[in-house]
C-alpha cells in the first residue's frame, strides 16, 4: 500500500526526468544565488522526511551548490611560481554530496546533519539539500 510520500516520490521522479520548462527555471534562479542557502521548506518533502525532518523549530533545510567538471588544473609550464601551482581543488577520492556537506558543515557549525539528498543538476552545477538539527532544540534518541 503505497503512502503519500510514495506519490511525492513518483512525482519527483517524472518532474526529473521530463525537465520541464518550471524545472529549468529553479535552476536558473539557483544559480543565481549564493552557494550555500538557508530555504524555509525543503524542496522534496519525501526525502527529507526520509532522513528525519520535522516541521518543527530546531530542523534546519539547506541548499548547496558545488561545481561539476574535473578535479584539478594542469600544472603551469610558464610564468611565475605560484604556491599551490593550481593544483589545489577537489580531491578525486570525495564524491560531490559529501563535499557539499562538508561545506555546509563550515557555515552551520552549531547544527549536526542529519542527512543530505539530491536536487538537480545542469552543466555547470549540481545541487543537493541538507537537513540539519539544532541539537540544543531537539533531543534525539542515541540508540
Amino acid at each position: 500500500m503505497k503512502n503519500m510520500y510514495d506519490y511525492i516520490n513518483e512525482t519527483w521522479q517524472k518532474y526529473y526526468k521530463e525537465k520541464p520548462e518550471e524545472y529549468k527555471a529553479y535552476l536558473v534562479k539557483w544559480r543565481s544565488e549564493p552557494r550555500i542557502v538557508r530555504v524555509e521548506k525543503p524542496t522534496r518533502l519525501d526525502r527529507a522526511r526520509a532522513l528525519g525532518y520535522k516541521e518543527k523549530p530546531g530542523y534546519v533545510v539547506v541548499r548547496i551548490r558545488v561545481s561539476k567538471g574535473g578535479m584539478k588544473l594542469q600544472r603551469p609550464r610558464s610564468g611565475r611560481r605560484q604556491k599551490h601551482l593550481g593544483s589545489k581543488l577537489i580531491s578525486g577520492q570525495k564524491s560531490k554530496e559529501q563535499i557539499a556537506l562538508e561545506r555546509a558543515r563550515k557555515v552551520f557549525v552549531n547544527l549536526r546533519p542529519l542527512g543530505i539528498y539530491y536536487l538537480g543538476e545542469d552543466g555547470k552545477y549540481v545541487w543537493y539539500e541538507a537537513v540539519f538539527i539544532d541539537p540544543q532544540l531537539v533531543k534525539i534518541d542515541s540508540r
